[in-house]
């Protein structure tokens, strides 16, 4: 997959399955593919939910994470696969890291007027919790926060981290 492909998925069902003004709740990648539903259909947001929220990973985040034989892997097959944090491996395509570049939403004002919310944990080791701070500032919105956890890691699923996102 790719981000374009996912974000086109995401708007075919928003579109299908959702009348009036909606929250959308995106995390991690999810995050992403929120903010590019959002910027197709602003006259339907009624607000944003970001958790660990990571647009724009493809650029930097993901290749920093990278080894230099995994690069060399994707350069030459297309496709590596890398161990993860959590239960599958992760599946990473040059697809993937090529598309990313053509859907970057941190690179200019992101004209998007709703609230949104924006957490994070402060020990994130995923996406580093700056990227939210760096989302904030984008966004044309004047009502945006973001709420920084102490100890909150990228899944945000303790027990107070959930009572915080309800």
């Amino acid at each position: 997959g790719t981000i374009g492909l996912w974000a086109e998925d995401a708007l075919a069902a928003f579109d299908a399955l959702t009348e009036g003004p909606q929250v959308i709740v995106g995390s991690s990648m999810g995050g992403w593919i929120m903010l590019l539903t959002a910027l197709a259909r602003p006259q339907r947001i009624a607000g944003l939910l970001g958790i660990a929220a990571a647009p724009d990973f493809t650029e930097d985040l993901l290749p920093q994470s990278l080894t230099e034989e995994n690069l060399q892997t994707i350069e030459s097959s297309g496709i590596v696969v890398i161990p993860s944090d959590y239960e599958n491996p992760y599946t990473i395509t040059k697809a993937l890291l090529d598309d990313g570049n053509h859907h970057s939403v941190l690179n200019k004002e992101i004209a998007l007027d709703c609230p949104v919310r924006l957490l994070h944990g402060l020990e994130d080791s995923s996406v580093p919790w700056h990227r939210s701070l760096t989302l904030q500032e984008r966004l044309r919105s004047n009502d945006n926060e973001v709420t920084l956890i102490k100890g909150g890691d990228h899944r945000l699923s303790r027990d107070q981290d959930l009572k915080k996102l309800q």
